[in-house]
């Protein structure tokens, strides 16, 4: 059994981590407040932007676009965004291994990192880092979207990527987070689903040239929304994990507080005893 001194150092020392793990909770807590707000905000925009390419597409007579155009695959790229950080309960290894399963089969596959623990596992394993983004920080701003959507866009024109794939975790509420592949180029317009009579549009200058900037708004909106899932349901699953840890934290501070009194009644008991057979030779 382990004496009292060093009991006593092990409670000491869960209890610091005990608080550090409570006031990490807290600050996850306030920053998913923020994120949550971010994604709620992000989604209407991000579905009717949808919806609109969904209809100018419709009516503009088959009008062409680079990014619309799809050709024979010979070379696919995976957006991959995950946290810079850990301490995140299973969130970082879920998006890995959804987008370990997606590349398996491929031959090189294109892998552009968002978040340091993307860069660094698929940097390890020899795979054709495009590009890497870490260190976005907690605020995610559309201009840092724009970046990483711009670089896949002129890389899709230029034919050095065949395909892009978007990899993130979806946010659905603090305890779920859904890893979740959407594909981003070529850009797939759904089917419009509309009741009623069809409604005819009158494009200015042309449906080209409203395609040429929907188009790229469409895109560079997609990964907004998905940085912007990713960081609330990084938040949210930091906040429950250091919720878990913090109770784990007392569990053992009981347990350890438990074998504490056993080693000091021990104790006591050693040294009653040794009074008694101290009186007893005496006699």
């Amino acid at each position: 059994m382990a004496s009292a001194q060093d009991i006593r150092r092990r409670i000491k020392s869960v209890k610091n981590t005990q608080q550090i793990t409570k006031a990490m909770k807290m600050v996850a807590a306030a920053k998913l407040r923020r994120a949550q707000e971010a994604v709620t905000s992000a989604r209407p925009f991000a579905l009717k932007i949808r919806e609109v390419l969904s209809r100018v597409a419709a009516a503009s007579g088959g009008a062409s676009h680079p990014l619309l155009e799809v050709r024979e695959v010979k070379k696919t790229a995976y957006v991959i965004i995950t946290a810079d950080r850990g301490l995140c309960g299973g969130f970082n290894a879920n998006v890995l291994r959804k987008a370990a399963g997606e590349v398996k089969d491929l031959s090189n596959p294109a892998v552009v990192a968002v978040g340091r623990k993307s860069r660094d596992y698929f940097g390890r394993r020899g795979f054709d880092m495009a590009a890497a983004y870490v260190g976005l920080g907690e605020n995610i701003q559309f201009s840092q979207a724009k970046e990483i959507a711009k670089f896949v866009v002129d890389k899709y024109v230029a034919g050095e990527f065949d395909e892009v794939y978007l990899i993130f975790s979806e946010f659905v509420n603090v305890l779920t987070q859904r890893p979740t592949t959407v594909k981003l180029l070529p850009v797939e317009t759904p089917a419009e689903e509309t009741k009623g009579p069809k409604v005819e549009y009158i494009f200015e200058p042309s449906a080209e040239a409203v395609l040429a900037e929907l188009l790229p708004t469409y895109v560079e909106t997609t990964v907004f929304r998905a940085m912007l899932e990713a960081k609330a349901g990084e938040q949210g699953a930091r906040m429950t994990a250091m919720d878990s840890a913090t109770k784990n934290a007392k569990d053992m501070i009981n347990k350890l507080t438990l074998s504490l009194n056993r080693a000091r009644q021990a104790a006591i008991t050693k040294e009653i005893s040794e009074i008694v057979g101290g009186a007893a030779a005496l006699e």
